[in-house]
């Protein structure tokens, strides 16, 4: 079991004036590299890690328990355990959703699951995997993995195109590259884009997408997303029904080492432009919106994702779909900042992915 710490650190917060300082608060220094951030009832909280391990914390972050019941996880480089989500009835159902790399057919894949979390919270029940990416492949990068669950109860997830096949992301008869989208049992809600076209697979909700680390509902109740470009080009990205994000067609990265991608176009007809895009790139990870008012009226409605590369959260500011402001906020000690959640108590709760990872919560000052 975990130790416990709870630390304020006296780190410095690139704020402008219009902006309500932080100060961080250390729950939790003992995860080893965590992935995703579950609030359940009474303010507890699961925490994924990426080896294939769920823990259940306490509201103030001790360890309480290592919830038991998991399906075998292909953990190695960028895939393990990764995304956990409860759903919108979680107080009735107790239902949670999860997201993991998983062997098969000679490869490997992400993997989608539902379970229900027994009642002292130490042991998934009913777990049933409802959606498997197709094709597997050989590669340990990749994986996308994010959980988003809509109003009507359907659950958005997206897929990286595990970078050896990235051209299988502008193709609909496979699911690299791909956002899809499900009825919590995993059937195929028939408004989805793809249903009754002839070589494309129902479940596809947008297609040319590289590899979504981040998704959120946005105030307009329409998924949003974050996802990481090759060298330079990561993007924010509301996308469509139907809509073609452009990878590897369009980007505004370049590949490893240098050199255009592909023809290195940047914007090609029928194709989706981003709201947002980073040069360089700073590996977004974890993507919230702040409701609460907690940290000001300035902060209300700001859109927040952790930089792996650089170690900070970025706040974005918003004018419709045009980001207008950004802040780097310099919050986790320069740890690789790999999600990001608002609480039920309208503060924002960030993990960081180090081999002693931490639970952080933001404080106004």
């Amino acid at each position: 079991m975990y130790r416990f710490a709870l630390i304020l650190l006296a780190m410095p917060v690139f704020a402008s004036a219009q902006t309500a300082p932080v100060r961080t608060e250390v729950l939790n220094d003992s995860l080893h590299h965590p992935w995703a951030l579950a609030f359940i009832d009474q303010g507890r909280m699961l925490v994924s890690e990426r080896r294939g391990q769920l823990w259940l914390l306490d509201a103030s972050g001790r360890s309480v328990a290592r919830v038991a019941g998991l399906p075998a996880v292909d953990a190695g480089g960028q895939g393990g355990l990764l995304d956990v989500v409860s759903d919108r009835r979680f107080a009735d159902n107790r239902q949670l959703y999860f997201c993991y790399s998983e062997a098969g057919d000679g490869g490997n894949r992400t993997a989608l699951a539902r379970a229900r979390l027994s009642p002292d919270g130490q042991q998934l029940q009913d777990v049933a995997v409802i959606f498997r990416q197709q094709p597997a492949v050989a590669s340990r990068l990749h994986f996308g993995c994010r959980i988003a669950q809509q109003s009507d109860n359907t659950l958005w997830l997206t897929l990286g195109e595990r970078f050896s096949r990235m051209q299988d992301a502008q193709r609909l008869d496979n699911t690299l590259g791909k956002v899809v989208r499900l009825r919590p049992d995993g059937s195929i809600p028939p408004d989805n884009p793809c249903v009754g076209r002839s070589n494309a697979l129902p479940a596809i909700w947008s297609l040319g997408h590289r590899n979504p680390q981040g998704a959120t509902l946005g105030p307009d109740g329409q998924l949003w997303l974050v996802e990481h470009g090759p060298q330079g080009g990561d993007e924010l990205n509301r996308p469509a029904a139907g809509s073609n994000q452009g990878w590897p067609v369009i980007s505004y990265g370049q590949q490893y080492g240098g050199g255009p991608i592909g023809a290195g176009l940047t914007r090609q007809q029928g194709m989706a432009q981003p709201l947002h895009y980073w040069v360089p790139s700073i590996a977004p990870s974890g993507l919230a919106w702040l409701t609460s008012t907690r940290y000001g009226q300035a902060w209300q409605g700001s859109l927040f994702t952790g930089s792996l590369k650089f170690g900070y959260l970025a706040r974005l500011t918003l004018q419709g779909q045009r980001v207008v402001a950004e802040e780097k906020l310099a919050v986790s000690d320069g740890q690789r900042v790999r999600d990001v959640r608002q609480g039920p108590d309208g503060l924002l709760y960030l993990l960081t992915d180090a081999p002693q990872g931490r639970l952080l919560r933001l404080l106004p000052r």
